[in-house]
């Protein structure tokens, strides 16, 4: 597989370690490029819903082959979200090429990035994290309901269907609030002078230009790898929405990748990264 050299892609809410991450078409992506930047900006392994006895290979995958990029060379930013805010306990820790923080600011040609999860315009995690919670193991179960209907569409010879999607399109306040995440998150970054505010969280991939009495501002939102599979990539100064489903990659394979396969990492001791390693020991 040929791959594209891209300057910086965002990628977020994987969710590792739920039945609903799509990791092997997550793996087949990361290795179709050849990124200078790499972001992952919140939400990548599932710490809220984690369980040691469902972390599929292709799960484990996906960390060595983040790892396998920073020892070659990529710059490896991991930017904490909600579901992985454990790792906020080691925000600022930097080894070789991987940084973890909980937000960044870049200059790209000349322009400011403002770079975030986004939960914190989330009242509902910041007030009662027990329901948001709730919601994340809610949701899990509606995408394993979804696969299972979506496999008997596929048998009947018709197309997949979104679950979660249709609920969200359906739900007047869920629309709102995707419209107010958007609207806050570019109107702060205006007031403080960002040209681009990238962020996850919401599941919704989004380029739009916000403009107000200020100034203007191209926010962002590099979807997920749940149900829309996509991400950001910024390279020759312009940004592109990236849809896994648009690309006609090669199939993924299980036992391909050898520079994957060769990286020393198990659940038990995940090393260098000794911050992963305290996650795994006990369930958040």
């Amino acid at each position: 597989m040929k791959k594209r050299t891209v300057d910086l892609v965002v990628i977020s809410d994987v969710h590792l370690g739920t039945f609903g991450c799509h990791a092997k078409e997550l793996l087949n992506y990361l290795n179709s490029i050849k990124p200078k930047v790499l972001i992952l900006n919140g939400d990548i392994v599932d710490i809220w819903q984690f369980r040691k006895r469902y972390f599929p290979k292709p799960h484990l995958k996906i960390l060595k082959k983040i790892i396998t990029l920073a020892s070659k060379g990529t710059e490896v930013v991991y930017i904490t979200g909600n579901h992985d805010e454990m790792l906020r306990k080691f925000s600022d820790t930097i080894m070789g090429n991987f940084k973890l923080v909980d937000k960044l600011v870049l200059e790209l040609d000349g322009k400011k990035a403002w770079f975030f999860h986004g939960d914190i315009f989330d009242a509902s995690i910041q007030n009662a994290k027990w329901l948001a919670k709730l919601g994340g193991w809610g949701y899990d179960m509606l995408i394993l309901l979804n696969q299972c209907i979506n496999w008997f569409l596929i048998r009947l010879g018709k197309e997949k269907f979104s679950l979660s999607k249709k609920i969200k399109n359906s739900v007047k306040k869920a629309v709102k609030y995707i419209n107010d995440f958007e609207e806050v998150a570019a109107e702060l970054a205006i007031q403080n002078k960002y040209s681009y505010v990238v962020c996850g969280h919401i599941h919704q991939p989004q380029m739009r230009t916000y403009k107000d009495k200020n100034g203007s501002c191209l926010y962002l939102n590099s979807g997920d790898w749940i149900e829309n599979l996509t991400s950001l990539e910024y390279h020759d100064k312009e940004w592109k929405l990236v849809h896994y489903q648009q690309l006609q990659l090669e199939a993924y394979i299980e036992e391909s990748n050898e520079e994957i396969d060769n990286v020393a990492i198990d659940l038990e001791g995940l090393q260098p990264s000794f911050f992963l390693n305290s996650f795994l020991e006990k369930k958040y």
